[in-house]
């Protein structure tokens, strides 16, 4: 019989402590350890924790009776939030849980992902929330969080709970009794980001590297595609980063439906691993249907990709800008990593001949680059189209050199 796992049950246990206790119960009857975990900022707990709210935020040094005492109920979460993670993942990385559940509706949702966000993709985590038929990307981020609807709210145990609630215990004990079956001879894993307009480089480039002895694990630079690949890259699973399409940096800054947000780039330089940069598809930013596109950019140049995707060509001055971004990004690299610069286009569609052909943008965009970067930092001119045999084995030999 395999050895009982170690299960987080985290909630505000002042006013769900009845429902994360029957939870307990359930784990315990499959022959595992509940953690009772209370986070409430309210009354005392109906029931009794494991671990105690005060242990909890002592985690992130909150003085927990002195903000209970302004009874504010959203700073209170907001608080908890902040300290949740560094306790859990502290759990987590000493061994001492396996899987984590929560029930929750508005404030237990929020502390519950919070929590959940620290810790690694592969890690056992279920959310049961009032909340997941909706729209729950700011709660999974770019983690592997299993969102479960409640159905009915959580507030007391009926026909209806009882049942989400045990299948909820079935999920997350068959994920803490499921262990991924080890691969022999893992290679290591290299991360590529690619658009459809640079799929033929990053295709190309993978296959070099496989050749050498890497996987690649390719992220659709789709926003929580870039997102996603700088969570890994963080929790410490990327040997090396093959950043080919940077685009998401195009909308976080024009107000584009895809960023990936301010930090994105960021990942590499602090996890210190080998790089390669590339302006890929920063001469696009995206927006929904033509109609949803906002009235300031009417005079733009625009691409009706599909009917649900309009792309927009940036300018001279937003690629200036853009380069900028990226050098000093790079800049902040502490392990080997180069630049590389397809000077005859930055996607399918910005070559001559093509909607988005825009040589004082791309010139603009290549300046401002090379004008910010250190000097330390290798720029490499291809005189090539991104998605040119050139271009891509430059990307994967600078790589593989690096990775030496």
């Amino acid at each position: 019989m395999a050895e009982p796992k170690t299960i987080a049950v985290l909630g505000t246990l002042d006013s769900k402590g009845e429902e994360h206790a029957f939870v307990a119960n359930l784990i315990e009857k499959k022959g595992h350890r509940p953690l009772l975990i209370d986070v409430g900022t309210g009354e005392e707990p109906t029931i009794k924790p494991d671990i105690t709210r005060d242990e909890v935020a002592a985690a992130g040094g909150i003085d927990l009776p002195a903000l209970m005492g302004r009874k504010d109920r959203g700073e209170c979460v907001t608080a908890m939030s902040e300290a949740l993670p560094v306790f859990i993942s502290s759990l987590a990385a000493t061994g001492k849980i396996d899987g984590i559940i929560s029930l929750g509706g508005g404030g237990g949702t929020a502390l519950g992902s919070a929590a959940m966000r620290a810790l690694p993709v592969g890690f056992p985590k279920l959310m049961v929330s009032t909340l997941a038929s909706g729209n729950t990307a700011h709660y999974v981020g770019s983690k592997d969080i299993s969102m479960m609807p409640s159905i009915v709210d959580v507030s007391g145990l009926n026909r209806i709970s009882r049942t989400i609630f045990t299948r909820a215990v079935g999920s997350i004990c068959g994920m803490v009794d499921t262990e991924p079956e080890a691969v022999e001879g893992e290679r290591p894993l290299i991360a590529a980001s690619m658009f459809g307009n640079t799929t033929e480089c990053v295709d190309a480039a993978r296959a070099l590297l496989e050749a050498a002895g890497y996987e690649v694990l390719v992220f659709h630079a789709t926003g929580t595609g870039g997102k996603t690949m700088e969570t890994l890259i963080s929790d410490g699973m990327i040997a090396g980063a093959l950043d080919i399409t940077t685009t998401e940096w195009a909308d976080e800054l024009v107000g584009g439906t895809l960023s990936a947000g301010p930090t994105r780039l960021e990942a590499a330089g602090k996890a210190s691993i080998p790089a390669i940069v590339t302006p890929g598809c920063l001469d696009m930013v995206n927006f929904g249907g033509r109609e949803t596109v906002p009235a300031k950019f009417e005079n733009r140049n625009f691409y009706i990709h599909n009917p649900q995707v309009t792309l927009m060509r940036t300018s001279p001055e937003e690629c200036a800008e853009l380069g900028k971004i990226l050098a000093e990004k790079v800049n902040a690299y502490t392990a080997p990593v180069t630049v590389l610069l397809p000077t005859k286009a930055i996607s399918i569609i910005s070559a001559e001949g093509q909607p988005f052909h825009d040589a004082a943008a791309d010139q603009a965009l290549f300046n401002a680059i090379k004008a910010n970067l250190n000097d330390s930092i290798e720029c490499i001119e291809v005189d090539a189209e991104i998605n040119d045999e050139a271009f891509s084995t430059a990307c994967a030999k600078a790589l593989l050199q690096h990775l030496k």
